[in-house]
């Protein structure tokens, strides 16, 4: 992943996290998307997975 992904990437994440409202479930949505940002920000997905999160309870 380029420098440039990554910095987009961290960028996203800084979005979202502005938009969280402190209420566990309105935030459902946008935690989802931060923490899939994160893990490919991080290059991390569940073992034995295809699909990003299929295994990680998200």
């Amino acid at each position: 992943m380029s420098e440039v992904q990554m910095k987009e990437l961290e960028s996203q994440i800084a979005d979202l996290k502005g938009q969280l409202t402190g209420d566990m479930f309105a935030d459902m949505e946008v935690r989802d998307q931060i923490h899939n940002l994160e893990m490919k920000l991080k290059g991390v997905k569940p073992m034995d997975s295809k699909i990003d999160c299929i295994g990680c309870g998200s």
